[in-house]
């Protein structure tokens, strides 16, 4: 059904029942000239039989300031930053600081990162909050998108498979720099992180992450890291429950992003769009409301609201289920490798092939993989290396393994070696693993000259939920990506404070740890 038939339906309903009425959104009896004619052409659509005074008086009827579904969840946002969380879901947030950190920093010598970074400098503003992985200082909505293009310049970033997102990517630099902004301490900064991977993706999971991407022609990672970010930015800036909803309302205002960044080559769009432009427009709709600007209390529920607009029939239960019991940090995966989420599985698969079985390059006749559909048309030779199947699988089988650097080395695309390989590397789009989505599901086969076939599916890859790191490898992946930039040294200390977080004065004194001098 569309908005248009919804909203008629929904004039029927009130056409039939006097004590219904229009609006379920904040303002009261107020009602603009454009909004009552709106309103009356839409009783006259829907064939309702009602004399004047009685449509005058169901438009003035008085309706509640926030649905009950609002208060719950800004009562719920207001209050995180002093809630006392579970052990385990500190534990997880800070290994998604940390990995999201060691992106930020080896983001900084990528491509997007140096863009992203002579932006900052270049632009300037107000030394408050700080640049990883450079010497930048800057204000807080130049450093949260600066930060958030640093950690998505490549594929090392966290992803929430069910709501289709890359979380850390805008929610950590967010957090970071309002934190910053307002002198919080290490635990209010952690619980501020852990309460946008809570709002965030619940947000694109009620109105349906997938038909919002394939059938919108829209981003997911914007919807969910934009509401995200603002949520940690508004815990750490300690907005109460009206200011938490006026900061969704200003949130939701800033809604955008089309999948159109699948076409950019270079990443920089692709880094503007997962992280730097939600963790910017998050860490602007705090600081708008915390300076004293007011909006619309509930733009969930009422007209016009943020549902009608992107899915009429969507359940607003969704936005509060399980707040207090399931805590989508422990949900969202760290990589083990430094490529795009659908070429995880395969490379997982690959990697589990050569290891039970050992074989050079050489000997390889054909690899078949298999992936869902649109995973498939994500990474199909693709111009990047870290987003190309078929290169990352010839990196494997020469390498035995997908380092960072090599994920990165886009000349080596053109090495002789790895183009003869690609050749015998053949993507097959698979409905029935379409089907199993979020599930990121892989077949890997591979053939040699001598006859043998070996065959490896891939149900659950190392980092995910059902699969997870241990501290040890979530540590050692970082040090990795810290360390070329910063040094071994730094490298430690910055690992060893992140996992003490609850013990920082000042989340300020994480600076000297993330910059170069």
């Amino acid at each position: 059904m569309n908005t248009w038939a919804i909203d008629v339906e929904r004039q029927n309903n009130i056409a039939a029942d006097p004590n219904l009425s229009f609006a379920t959104g904040r303002g009261g009896t107020d009602l603009t000239r454009r909004a009552l004619l709106v309103r009356v052409v839409y009783i006259a659509a829907a064939g309702a039989l009602v004399s004047g005074r009685k449509l005058v008086a169901q438009l003035s009827t008085p309706t509640p300031a926030t649905s009950p579904v609002m208060a719950k969840l800004s009562d719920y946002m207001s209050a995180a930053r002093g809630r006392v969380l579970p052990n385990h879901v500190i534990e997880a947030a800070k290994l998604h600081i940390l990995d999201t950190f060691a992106a930020m920093i080896s983001g900084s010598q990528l491509p997007p990162g140096r863009a992203a970074i002579r932006f900052a400098r270049a632009y300037g503003g107000e030394k408050i909050a700080t640049v990883a992985g450079s010497d930048v200082v800057c204000g807080p909505i130049e450093a949260a998108l600066t930060n958030g293009m640093l950690a998505h310049s490549d594929e090392t970033d966290d992803s929430h498979a069910a709501s289709l997102s890359h979380p850390g990517c805008s929610i950590v630099p967010a957090a970071l720099a309002a934190a910053e902004r307002f002198s919080i301490d290490g635990a209010q900064f952690v619980r501020a992180v852990t309460l946008g991977y809570d709002i965030g993706p619940r947000v694109i999971e009620t109105i349906g992450a997938t038909d919002y991407l394939l059938k919108g022609h829209k981003s997911t990672h914007v919807v969910a890291g934009l509401f995200g970010s603002a949520a940690a930015a508004g815990s750490a800036a300690g907005l109460n429950s009206e200011q938490m909803r006026w900061l969704l309302d200003y949130t939701a205002q800033q809604t955008s992003g089309i999948a159109a960044w699948q076409r950019d080559s270079e990443h920089i769009e692709k880094a503007f769009v997962f992280g730097g432009m939600p963790a910017r427009g998050g860490v602007t709709s705090a600081l708008v409301v915390q300076s004293g600007w007011t909006g619309v209390g509930d733009i969930f529920s009422g007209a016009d609201n943020f549902l009608l607009a992107n899915a009429p029939l969507a359940n607003p239960e969704g936005l509060v289920q399980g707040l207090g019991d399931r805590y989508e940090v422990t949900q969202t995966n760290i990589k083990k490798w430094s490529v795009g989420s659908p070429i995880q599985a395969p490379l997982d698969a690959l990697y589990n092939i050569q290891k039970q079985h050992p074989f050079s390059a050489d000997q390889v006749q054909q690899v078949t993989v298999r992936l869902a559909s649109y995973e498939a048309a994500t990474v199909n030779n693709r111009d990047m290396p870290d987003v190309c199947l078929q290169h990352m699988i010839a990196v494997m089988l020469i390498d035995k393994t997908a380092s960072f650097r090599s994920a990165h080395d886009k000349a080596r695309m053109q090495d002789s070696a790895i183009l003869r390989l690609r050749a015998k590397i053949h993507l097959i789009p698979d409905e029935e693993l379409q089907r199993l989505l979020p599930n990121r599901v892989a077949i890997v086969e591979v053939e040699l000259t001598d006859g043998a076939q070996f065959s490896e599916r891939v149900e659950a890859v190392r980092g995910t939920v059902q699969n997870p790191m241990t501290q040890d490898e979530v540590v050692a992946k970082a040090r990795d990506l810290i360390a070329p930039v910063l040094g071994d040294s730094t490298s430690t200390k910055l690992v060893n404070k992140v996992l003490e977080l609850e013990n920082v004065k000042d989340i300020k004194h994480l600076r000297p740890l993330l910059q170069t001098t």
